[in-house]
């Protein structure tokens, strides 16, 4: 009996047992019903094998035991177990019942069948499907082997045309170097021709100036040995002036051409400033266009009255020692374009403010000043005060509430109504040479505009007679400074 024991535990049959149930348990829902039968016998008859092993150690362990041992045992365990097995109970179905249950197998037997031909024939069908499905895939592999081909090609032609361009672009990399190098050249031979016309303008000076003395020289050599006296010599008989340009006239289309730049950059830069520092304080945005507007006007207008009072101390400082060759004018204005620096920009700012500040037509907050703006109103001045020293001047044009739109001269702002023909209000005057617009302004046209500015007109009567002694005493005060102004000593 040891011996048949130790191969039953040398086999490990329970292990093999344990694990093949385990993975009966993991397949059982994957698998077929045929499978899980078979693994289901396969399990039975393993447990059939190690039963009769049991057994016979069973018999073998009661034959050791000899005729009265282990009785007891073997009544009150096995022999009722096994009546418990292998005891069948009474049938009790009828046999009509038992002729029922017959004709419901065979029922299901002939489903089951009938369900297999289908099954059968899906499968058939899936079959067919899967092989022309696997058809088409293997055509639509082989066009995107064509399609891969392609694309290598293609992306070889790309590499090819993109060295050529490339090489195309070096070589018009060096062109544009060496264009640029004979742009520097001819820079540098212009700055020397001008350097020799400086040169020259300035030995024609001096030899203007040369030829004016030596007249002098010689008409006082004539009157010293002329017994009577000659007639003076005035200043109309001097030698004949030449007719060389100064500075303001040779720079003239190239201070013209960058005072225009500037007055736009100004309309595109600073005056979106000065917008958005006055919409902190007002909230109304037509009222901060009119104040930008007449702050443009304003410093235009008096930047021109400094200009002319500018040019009188320059045209009195000038006028004892002037004999050149060009106009006492001329000269005067050649002056004010060397020296520009000389203009006293925040005495025209100061002007600018106060002229606003008794402004009728716009209304600012007490708290704060319009020298918030004052950066936008000295470039203004700057760039007026420059425009009056060309030929023809650059002024504004003239500009009025209610007036008739001119496509010309404005071009209406994005909120305005494109059919009204009035003007509301401008937010930027028009630059004008003579007759001719060089930059357009910009205003808003809006139905009722005539109406706003006749009411607008009924309200500034009272305003201007409450501000007037303050504006009376800013012209006084200007006329009290305007001899120190004025001297000589400031140029």
């Amino acid at each position: 009996m040891a011996d048949t024991l130790r191969r039953l535990t040398n086999t490990s049959s329970f292990s093999v047992l344990q694990d093949k149930l385990e993975s009966w348990h993991k397949d059982y829902h994957v698998i077929s019903c045929d499978q899980n039968l078979n693994r289901c016998c396969e399990l039975i008859e393993l447990t059939a094998k190690i039963q009769g092993q049991l057994f016979a150690i069973l018999n073998l362990a009661a034959a050791e035991g000899g005729h009265y041992a282990g009785v007891d045992t073997l009544k009150t365990r096995l022999l009722p177990w096994l009546g418990t097995c292998f005891s069948m109970a009474r049938p009790s179905v009828t046999d009509d019942t038992s002729l029922q249950l017959i004709q419901d197998s065979v029922e299901k037997d002939r489903r089951i069948r009938e369900l297999s031909a289908s099954h059968d024939s899906d499968r058939q069908m899936l079959e067919t499907q899967l092989c022309s499905t696997r058809l088409q895939l293997d055509s639509v592999r082989s066009e995107l082997v064509e399609a891969q081909n392609e694309l290598d090609n293609t992306k070889t032609k790309s590499a090819t045309t993109l060295l050529a361009t490339e090489d195309e672009i070096l070589q018009l990399k060096a062109d544009l170097r060496s264009a640029h190098e004979q742009l520097d050249i001819y820079k540098r031979k212009v700055e020397t021709l001008d350097d020799y016309e400086r040169q020259i303008r300035l030995l024609r000076d001096e030899v203007s100036y040369l030829s004016t003395e030596k007249a002098m020289l010689q008409e006082r050599l004539v009157r010293s040995r002329s017994p009577s006296p000659l007639p003076r010599l005035s200043r109309s008989s001097s030698p004949v002036r030449s007719e060389s340009p100064t500075r303001a006239q040779l720079t003239n289309s190239s201070r013209h051409a960058r005072l225009v730049s500037r007055f736009s950059d100004l309309y595109a830069v600073e005056r979106l400033e000065a917008q958005s520092l006055l919409r902190r304080y007002i909230a109304d945005l037509e009222m901060v266009q009119k104040i930008i507007f007449i702050a443009v006007v304003e410093s235009f207008q008096t930047a021109k009255l400094a200009y002319r009072k500018f040019k009188l101390r320059v045209r009195k400082t000038l006028s004892p020692s002037h004999f050149g060759p060009e106009s006492l004018e001329d000269a005067a204005v050649d002056y004010i374009v060397r020296n520009l620096d000389l203009y006293d920009v925040q005495s025209s700012v100061n002007d600018v403010i106060n002229a606003m500040n008794v402004n009728p037509r716009i209304s600012f907050p007490p708290e704060v000043d319009f020298a918030l703006i004052s950066t936008l109103i000295r470039e203004m001045c700057r760039v007026a005060f420059a425009m009056q020293t060309l030929d023809p001047p650059i002024d504004l044009g003239f500009a009025s509430d209610g007036e008739l739109y001119n496509d010309s001269k404005y071009r209406r702002s994005y909120d305005s109504e494109f059919s009204a023909p009035l003007v509301m209000y401008h937010v930027w005057p028009a630059l004008m040479e003579g007759d001719v617009v060089l930059v357009k302004g910009e205003a808003v046209t809006r139905r009722g505009a005539l109406w706003s500015r006749s009411r607008s007109r009924s309200v500034s009567p009272v305003r201007s007679r409450s501000l007037s002694p303050s504006r009376s005493l800013a012209f006084n005060s200007k006329r009290s400074l305007s001899p120190q102004r004025l001297r000589a000593s400031l140029l």
